[in-house]
């Protein structure tokens, strides 16, 4: 015989009744650890409260991720990937992340957090490696007769200096500093997918290049192909709700600033003077990431 609970919750839309599997989404979505505008950059300072409500959710059976990111801050990438793992393990929730565009670098190490990675065949994914990149203004500014003037104590605190000769053991130090970076995300990545990537094909991996999603799986780094909505019906039924968790709605004054006045978002309508170099220097750094990869 059915309980009263059962005859009531018969009336009440498919959302709100708990015979429907639910899964929790959360986006991650843009360059890690860099943040253009009023637009916050994913971090874990940003993510944490929304990771924390995905997986509070009553009645889950999985949290999914859905990423597209070129990459970012390691520091910031381990940290997401760090409570991710923290969150699945207390709350006993298996976690499946799905790429859009890209899942590379910082990206793909968040989707390592996953226990399941699907992406589009036209995904970008892998991009395991260390970069850094930077200028050297030394002879431009000896061209216009500038004087470089800098104290420092301590002989390494202005190593690799843009307004002066690169030094040789600066780079070397640079060098080390990377490695122990790039140690610790092949590491984590041979990890997390023990048993699907092969030893062999290491040198490949983790040569820092990227694949679509179908060369994906072939290597071991995605388990399969499909989309969100897709796998999550096949893998919990039909009736499977998906519930997007978002972070905090920003205050008034900053969706102000973001609109322009032609009403579409963003700084289009901003004259060149109300935009902080800063932010333009922030927007070009994510455009970078994006376009190592080919986007």
């Amino acid at each position: 015989m059915p309980t009263l609970r059962d005859r009531l919750s018969s009336f009440l839309p498919g959302a709100f009744r708990g015979d429907h599997p639910l899964v929790p989404v959360v986006r991650l979505n843009g360059a890690i650890g860099v943040n253009v505008g009023f637009r916050p950059g994913l971090s874990l300072a940003t993510l944490a409260p929304t990771l924390e409500r995905a997986f509070n959710y009553p009645r889950a059976k999985a949290v999914a991720l859905v990423i597209n990111s070129p990459g970012g801050s390691p520091v910031q990438s381990h940290l997401i990937y760090s409570r991710i793992r923290s969150l699945a393990e207390e709350k006993k929730l298996p976690v499946l992340a799905f790429t859009e565009d890209a899942a590379a670098s910082g990206g793909y190490m968040i989707a390592c957090a996953a226990d399941e990675i699907f992406a589009d065949p036209s995904s970008v994914v892998g991009s395991i490696g260390v970069v850094s990149a930077g200028f050297g203004f030394h002879e431009l500014i000896e061209r216009y007769g500038i004087e470089r003037r800098l104290y420092t104590t301590g002989e390494s605190k202005a190593i690799l200096d843009p307004f002066k000769p690169e030094r040789p053991e600066d780079v070397v130090r640079l060098r080390e500093l990377q490695t122990r970076i790039y140690d610790a995300f092949k590491g984590l990545v041979m990890k997390r997918r023990a048993g699907k990537v092969r030893e062999e094909d290491s040198s490949e991996l983790f040569s820092g290049a990227f694949w679509a999603g179908e060369d994906g799986v072939r290597l071991g780094l995605v388990d399969g192909i499909g989309d969100l909505r897709s796998v999550l019906r096949q893998r919990f039924g039909e009736k499977v709700r998906l519930r997007l968790v978002q972070g905090q709605r920003p205050g008034m004054i900053s969706q102000l600033l973001r609109r322009s006045p032609g009403g579409s978002g963003g700084f289009e309508g901003f004259s060149a003077s109300l935009i902080d170099p800063k932010e333009a220097i922030a927007a070009l750094e994510e455009r970078a990431l994006w376009a190592r990869i080919g986007l």
